[in-house]
């Protein structure tokens, strides 16, 4: 009898706490506030095997070091990949319905592979580490390598990690700061770097910060050895430039400097990213801001008001106290 109101109690409180997975969109997966840094970089290869790198000041400690993988094309799996000779797990998969007509055509695992690159990185000489990666499907696209570190001798920043798959309509991206935002202070930035794949030969995406087009041309495959199936993917990387103001197709990098959008005083920064066509996939977004920034979240210095019960929750916890009485009104 215990155990069948355990059971009744259990399925009240599981109703209360069941939420749809968001599907074919970007949302936030990590933030990182301190004296932190970031270094991202993309790889893809016909061939499934070469390098992808970090690039880390000495002295820095890895806070997390996660890798992307970006396939086409139906892929019921992302296929076994390894980084220097270790096979990654991917605990987080995404599929993505672009082009609608073809359901989970785009497929993008991310793994954790701070145990693979911290006893590198960590009390080595700084500089570029590069790192091993090999692929066993033909349909995979490329990587994604995103190491967050942190070195006190850094300024107070924030590092937003947002993954997922670019949704149809687009997606929009909400970072809010604790303080008001002076971008002519010394030492300020915020930057954006995007990763996206099965993108080349003019197939491209619009970005948007704070209401200006900053880009129509984010895509190609800049970091792919081929313009070929299985090596188109750009990630905007530590050694790219910043994109300029509405780039050509080839001058943009997928790095955008938004400072530019940025007025004194201005508390969040919006930024919208889509593929009209819904030809390629946006699948990485990462952010690297000045302060205490939140990433579609408020900012770590703020609290959230307290959560008030919907009347369902109300009735779902009242009928679980009810229940309660009445097992220990007939025990007694």
């Amino acid at each position: 009898m215990r155990t069948k109101l355990f059971s009744i109690l259990s399925a009240a409180c599981l109703a209360l706490t069941i939420v749809p997975a968001a599907h074919a969109t970007l949302t936030s997966f990590k933030s990182f506030v301190g004296h932190v840094g970031v270094s991202t970089d993309g790889f893809g290869s016909t061939s499934n095997d070469g390098t992808i790198s970090a690039q880390v000041p000495v002295g820095a400690t890895v806070l997390g070091a996660y890798l992307y993988s970006a396939t086409f094309g139906q892929s019921p799996t992302l296929g076994t990949v390894t980084l220097n000779g270790t096979a990654v797990n991917f605990d987080h998969v995404v599929t993505n319905d672009i082009p609608p007509s073809l359901p989970a055509y785009f497929r993008t695992g991310r793994s954790d592979v701070t145990s693979i690159v911290a006893p590198i990185i960590n009390g080595g000489p700084g500089g570029i580490y590069n790192f091993n990666v090999t692929e066993s499907l033909g349909n995979t696209d490329g990587e994604a390598l995103v190491v967050v570190y942190s070195l006190d001798s850094l300024p107070q920043s924030s590092v937003g990690i947002l993954d997922g798959g670019a949704a149809l309509g687009g997606d929009t991206t909400s970072i809010n700061f604790a303080d008001p935002l002076d971008p002519t202070a010394p030492g300020f930035f915020a930057e954006m770097r995007i990763g996206d794949s099965f993108s080349c030969c003019g197939q491209k995406s619009v970005i948007k910060v704070n209401g200006t087009t900053i880009t129509e041309n984010a895509g190609n495959n800049d970091d792919g050895d081929a313009v070929a199936n299985g090596a188109l993917i750009t990630v905007g990387g530590f050694d790219d430039p910043f994109s300029p103001l509405n780039p050509g197709y080839d001058e943009d990098h997928e790095r955008y400097n938004l400072v530019p959008q940025i007025t004194k005083g201005d508390t969040s920064i919006s930024v919208f990213t889509q593929n009209p066509s819904n030809d390629d996939n946006i699948f990485l977004a990462v952010f690297a801001v000045s302060g205490n920034a939140g990433f579609n979240e408020p900012p770590p210095t703020e609290q959230p008001p307290a959560a008030v019960p919907e009347p369902g929750t109300l009735f779902l916890l009242g009928s679980g106290f009810a229940v309660l009485a009445w097992w220990k009104q007939k025990q007694a």
